[in-house]
């Protein structure tokens, strides 16, 4: 008889939210002409703990949202084994409290990020692959099965929120990539345009947003490319068309808006480790025990409901990624 062990983050599917009502509140919201999901990466940690910016975030995507920019809604059938422990975080918050510095170094990036042109959108691949190729993101979605997954997301920032993402697993880019036996790092990189995100033209910034993780990461199975949140096509400041999530990691290695793939020999520096090493390192793991140089990681606070709660070591996901660190504990895996 196989006796199967519940994971820690795993609940019984009778809490689960009914999925009745979830699509209910998804039409409730699409008729507002309000959709999407949110981002994280490093800024100042007032904006994770005013609750006056949230709610000026939320007047301001009811009035910015645009129904021809509505995001249009996509089925994918959830993946049962991804579940959370924790409500989901309102749609109409998540697209209302968003990171892309692109775009801005504040939260209300929401208007600014509708510049953005994602068709037509290329991802070029390249490194030490058999045959560099580009390919345009539609074909890359004929290639690949979409699933939605529940996931947590945790900031650098303290804050954290619960999100339905729609995507494929990493893995199967990777596959399609066809990397040497010598790549042993994987580096993305976002676009650059200043003509439309007044952030490139910020010279202290090392742009273009880069991010990097190791293949062994890259094939994990938690690993996720994301085209969609809440059961629509990934809105523009959330990184649409296409960006990576890392429920393990804090959000800034969530790269948004990924142009390029490229597989590396060598550990690449990624734009936080270039522009901020002493507070951002390569690995960037969650653990409550190693606090970030200017604040504590031990607490983090649930967008939507302002409840503090104690963060976990790999965001809760453990069980999944653990392993990828043995031996590494010279590494300074966690900031």
């Amino acid at each position: 008889m196989t006796v199967r062990r519940k994971k820690g983050w795993e609940i019984p599917e009778r809490e689960a939210t009914p999925e009745a009502l979830f699509l209910d509140r998804r039409r409730v919201l699409k008729a507002l002409g309000v959709s999407g999901a949110i981002l994280a990466a490093p800024a100042a940690l007032r904006f994770a703990t005013d609750p006056a910016a949230e709610r000026r975030g939320r007047m301001a995507a009811g009035k910015a949202a645009n129904p021809a920019e509505t995001p249009e809604l996509v089925q994918a059938p959830r993946n049962p084994r991804y579940t959370l422990d924790r409500p989901l975080t309102e749609e109409l918050l998540a697209i209302s409290y968003n990171n892309f510095y692109e775009f801005g170094s504040h939260k209300g990036i929401f208007r600014a990020a509708q510049a953005l042109v994602t068709d037509p959108w290329t991802i070029r691949i390249d490194g030490a692959v058999e045959k560099p190729f580009e390919i345009g993101f539609e074909d890359l979605l004929q290639k690949v099965a979409l699933e939605e997954r529940l996931y947590r997301h945790r900031c650098v920032e303290a804050w954290a929120m619960a999100v339905p993402w729609t995507g494929f697993p990493l893995k199967a880019l990777v596959d399609l990539a066809r990397p040497l036996g010598k790549a042993k790092y994987v580096r993305f990189q976002t676009f650059q345009n200043p003509e439309i995100a007044p952030g490139h033209r910020e010279a202290y910034y090392p742009w273009p947003y880069t991010e990097g993780i190791t293949v062994a990461e890259a094939t994990n199975e938690l690993a996720f490319l994301v085209t969609g949140a809440y059961g629509k096509t990934l809105p523009k400041q959330m990184g649409a068309p296409l960006r990576l999530a890392l429920p393990w990691k804090y959000g800034f290695k969530s790269i948004k808006s990924i142009v390029r793939v490229s597989f590396l020999e060598n550990r690449p520096k990624s734009f936080w480790e270039a522009l901020q090493p002493r507070e951002y390192g390569f690995w960037a793991n969650v653990n409550p025990d190693v606090p970030h140089p200017r604040w504590s990681q031990a607490r983090e606070k649930m967008l939507g409901t302002g409840k503090m709660i104690p963060t976990r070591l790999f965001n809760g996901y453990g069980a999944f990624v653990a392993d990828l660190y043995k031996g590494l504990e010279g590494e300074r895996l966690y900031t």
